[in-house]
């Protein structure tokens, strides 16, 4: 069997790196807060483009982070795709704003900016963009639109660590950015983790008090804030990570390009690159089938292990039952027909080039 993740033959090269590191946590004697999250923000801030990073426990409290930094009050609305992960969501409602979901484009299954403006309000204060699967979304677009109506603009970049929008990282395009360390992630640690990068300083400022429970110093708070730190072991596996984030990268664009090279199944769409000027990181590689149980089952008989992110839209979820009864049909064709093949950088050309023969003879 052809894994979709193979995340210890992904981490094992990196091995004797890591000990070294971890190595170099136990003996400090700090665990939080310390040496390894400082470096680790400052090149993590260095990789996106961006001034300044923050840890935080993971992506979705990177999320609520930047969304309770702003202040936006209860019932303010926040846009953001109708076919994002939940967690987008979660964090806009658990914030007491209100997720106004937008349609994607069936091409990029990103947010269709020619549909954003048709559901901004005078209560409407930010759009939450989500580079989904590792592309960016059109940003010029967007931050023009946000310019028009004075929105603040969130990129949610769970999935495209190392994307560029036209030279430009995910994580320098709006006025915040979340990242996930999720262990499947381009970038990921062993545990959960999540950062928040941004040019602001004000706002980082009080980012980093808000996830130290509200703390300007030990023992005075500020802000009714939450405990959600980054902790020195993950931050220091992820600055040796880091190092080999482009070249591991680089290895998932030739898989895809070999994919979308050679894949030639007329009952396949393949994704579609929506900026030539753009690098996609592709967290994964997403087709459409119009049958996708029966693909799916074809190819883990032949040895293809898959995926499907997601198979349920947040708006038909029953965390979301006072929604269920909305449509959104491109966002549900997407939900419908999506499914992922393999793309991880351990993956040998063999292995892919057994793939792309078996996704050719599916006959539906």
């Amino acid at each position: 069997m052809i894994k979709f993740l193979d995340l210890h033959n992904i981490n094992e090269k990196y091995r004797a790196e890591i000990e070294i590191a971890l190595k170099e946590v136990l003996d400090s004697g700090i665990y939080l807060l310390g040496k390894q999250n400082e470096v680790f923000c400052k090149n993590f801030a260095e990789f996106c483009g961006a001034k300044y990073a923050v840890g935080a426990a993971n992506g979705l409290d990177a999320i609520k982070l930047i969304i309770k930094a702003f202040g936006f009050s209860a019932g303010d609305e926040i846009i953001t795709p109708a076919n994002t992960f939940i967690a987008s969501m979660l964090a806009i409602s658990e914030n007491g704003a209100v997720p106004v979901l937008v349609e994607p484009s069936l091409d990029t299954y990103n947010i269709d900016p020619n549909a954003i403006e048709q559901k901004i309000t005078s209560k409407t204060k930010a759009i939450l963009v989500v580079h989904l699967y590792g592309q960016t979304a059109d940003m010029d677009k967007i931050l023009e639109i946000a310019k028009k109506y004075n929105l603040v603009v969130i990129e949610d970049c769970a999935q495209a660590h190392g994307a560029k929008y036209k030279g430009k990282p995910a994580g320098s395009l709006g006025d915040a950015a979340a990242f996930s360390f999720y262990p499947a992630k381009n970038l990921g640690a062993l545990s959960d983790g999540g950062a928040i990068v941004t040019n602001n300083e004000k706002l980082l400022e009080k980012i980093s008090c808000l996830a130290n429970y509200g703390a300007i110093k030990k023992y005075e708070y500020i802000y009714k804030g939450v405990n959600s730190r980054l902790s020195e072991m993950s931050a220091a596996i992820l600055n040796v990570k880091l190092k080999y984030l482009s070249l591991d990268n680089a290895r998932r664009k030739q898989i895809a390009d070999f994919y979308l090279q050679n894949i030639k199944n007329p009952l396949v769409v393949l994704p579609k690159i929506s900026c030539p000027e753009s690098e996609h990181a592709w967290y994964t590689f997403v087709l459409r089938v119009s049958n996708r149980q029966k693909f799916q089952d074809y190819l883990n008989q032949k040895g293809v292990e898959t995926l499907i992110y997601y198979p349920i839209p947040p708006h038909k979820q029953e965390a979301y039952r006072e929604w269920n009864n909305l449509s959104f049909p491109i966002t549900e064709k997407i939900h419908r027909e999506i499914i992922s093949l393999p793309c991880n950088p351990c993956l040998t050309d063999g292995q892919i080039e057994q793939i792309v023969d078996i996704v050719n003879s599916y006959r539906g």
